[in-house]
């Protein structure tokens, strides 16, 4: 039986803080790959700015749960945590290679199965890797009306990185590196507040 990839890489809070649950949702065939590596660069970013508590769903990893589920109601229990962990994060990084001008059909079909509303006012970093500048477009064109059917709030500021821009797997392009810095830097304090208000315990 194949066991769906639900990396869980916890990253203790500061003393007295909170941590913000991260949740990756990767969009890559490969256990290796680019898009990764820019995941790797966005988060490394992150937690220099907040604490945080990071976990990572490999789609391609779901297993026959999965690519076979028509429903929600089709899913295993296996695949129903993987959505829960996205639909109940504090911060969703989605990133994806493109794919002949667009995101991947498994990717799509993760939140095809995605409760329509349970993403709602969620902050999301949209972030793709592709062969050369022109395959940015998909941020735009593809990935933000994605969100924007979820009423998510996507950051203004999305991450793209090409071909040129890695040393094997590792970012290298400080441009690239600076962009992920202003787009996380836009959402810092929204960010922190999510994680208090996720935690605060209700009044009465």
């Amino acid at each position: 039986m194949t066991t769906p990839t639900i990396d869980a890489r916890p990253d203790a809070p500061a003393a007295g803080g909170t941590a913000l649950r991260v949740v990756v949702v990767n969009g890559s065939p490969s256990r290796s790959s680019k898009t990764l590596g820019l995941v790797d660069a966005v988060l490394g970013t992150l937690k220099g700015m907040l604490p945080v508590e990071t976990s990572r769903i490999d789609v391609y990893r779901l297993g026959p749960g999965f690519t076979g589920a028509v429903e929600r109601d089709d899913v295993t229990p296996e695949v129903e945590a993987a959505l829960k962990l996205a639909e109940d994060a504090d911060f969703l990084i989605t990133a994806v290679p493109v794919y002949r001008g667009s995101y991947p059909g498994m990717f799509k079909h993760f939140f095809d199965l995605v409760d329509q509303y349970a993403l709602a006012n969620k902050p999301v970093l949209l972030a793709a890797t592709g062969g050369g500048d022109h395959h940015a477009l998909v941020l735009d064109h593809a990935l933000r009306p994605l969100f924007a059917f979820f009423q998510a709030l996507t950051v203004p500021v999305a991450v793209f990185a090409s071909a040129g821009d890695f040393d094997g797997t590792t970012l290298l392009n400080p441009r690239v590196y600076g962009r992920i810095e202003t787009g996380l830097a836009d959402v810092a304090d929204l960010l922190r507040s999510r994680a208090t208000g996720a935690r605060a315990a209700p009044a009465g």
